[in-house]
């Protein structure tokens, strides 16, 4: 997939798609492998696996990771796509479903872009084809009327497509994928003809359960799919995967993000100088408030110091019976609230325990 230079020129993308922001590593990685590919892929499993955990090729290449989490998880999902089985990754919000998705479909058909993106309203056309109505009301229904969807054009041309957020589209329309993922056709009926899905071609679904407005999946369509849980991130490690999307994102070219080392050690999280509009916050305030979730109780035991001090002798009064007092740094967030420039640099540091 390549960018049309009339709406956006080189460099240009705020955010490139997988193949185009990792278009060296791609070719590097397929100069270096020599195992055995499945048809139309364009790496070998192999490949995929280094190019979303990360490594070093024999050329001394260095393939940044994509995801930060167990190694089994990922070879489960390229084993999956290499069976010709449908993949659907299940996890909470937050949890790189998309983001793993993107890379995968990248890695192993060169285009991430053939994309259903789920919702509410999200009709049956959008999985199956629909209809340009000026020519199919002068000439009827033809195959030049006929507008197909990503699904449709993924099976014509043995690629890999993709539908976020599955649980989100209502039931009756899920259901139209159960014969894509059985018989590997679409019928047309309306022409009396069928595309019939060419090797290559396979699906990725995103999934979660845990949140408001989701439709289950029936038994027959979750039969289709082989599911990876995708688990939260239980480290500081994730943290520099979190913060890279915005590294160069500032203006006039400046980092957004400028990391600094990250204190390992069990307790203690570090957070490095973000210089990012106030746009992007969101996502880091997400992966901030898991790792809070996962601190059990360090915010009390911030609690406690905070309301010694103040009973001390500060000028903020103490605890009083019947009164919640928040110490300041237990909103970690609302010094980037306050701030007056859109871009001034705030550096974050939230030490848990001692």
């Amino acid at each position: 997939m390549t960018t049309d230079a009339t709406t956006t020129g080189p460099g240009e993308a705020l955010r490139p798609h997988a193949e185009d922001a990792f278009a060296g590593e791609l070719r590097a990685l397929a100069a270096a492998d020599d195992r055995p590919r499945p048809e139309r892929w364009r790496l070998s499993p192999w490949a995929i696996a280094t190019y979303l955990l990360g490594g070093t090729l024999p050329d001394g290449t260095v393939i940044t990771p994509k995801y930060v989490g167990p190694r089994r998880i990922v070879e489960v999902a390229v084993t999956t796509l290499a069976t010709d089985r449908a993949l659907l990754l299940l996890g909470v919000p937050g949890t790189a479903k998309t983001w793993v998705s993107e890379h995968l479909a990248a890695a192993v058909s060169g285009d991430s872009t053939l994309l259903v993106q789920g919702t509410a309203g999200t009709p049956e056309e959008a999985i199956r084809y629909g209809w340009n109505y000026a020519r199919l009301l002068a000439h009827g229904p033809s195959r030049e009327a006929l507008v197909p969807s990503p699904v449709m054009r993924a099976m014509a041309e043995g690629m890999t497509a993709r539908v976020e957020e599955l649980t989100r589209i209502p039931a009756d329309v899920q259901d139209t994928l159960i014969t894509v993922l059985s018989e590997k056709t679409l019928p047309i009926p309306e022409l009396g003809q069928e595309v019939q899905a060419v090797r290559g071609f396979n699906l990725i679904a995103t999934a979660n359960d845990r949140d408001r407005g989701v439709n289950e999946l029936s038994s027959a369509l979750r039969r289709r799919f082989n599911t990876v849980v995708l688990p939260l991130p239980a480290t500081a490690e994730a943290v520099p995967l979190v913060a890279e999307p915005y590294r160069g994102v500032g203006p006039g070219g400046h980092g957004v993000v400028d990391h600094h080392p990250v204190d390992r050690t069990p307790g203690a999280l570090v957070i490095a100088v973000v210089r990012a509009p106030t746009a992007v916050l969101p996502d880091l305030q997400s992966f901030v408030a898991q790792c809070l979730q996962q601190a059990g109780g360090a915010q009390r035991r911030c609690h406690r110091r905070y309301s010694s001090r103040s009973s001390a002798g500060s000028r903020r009064p103490g605890p009083r019976a019947g009164v919640v007092h928040r110490p300041p740094f237990a909103d970690p967030f609302a010094v980037l609230r306050r701030r007056g420039t859109p871009h001034r640099a705030v550096r974050l540091r939230m030490r848990f325990g001692s």
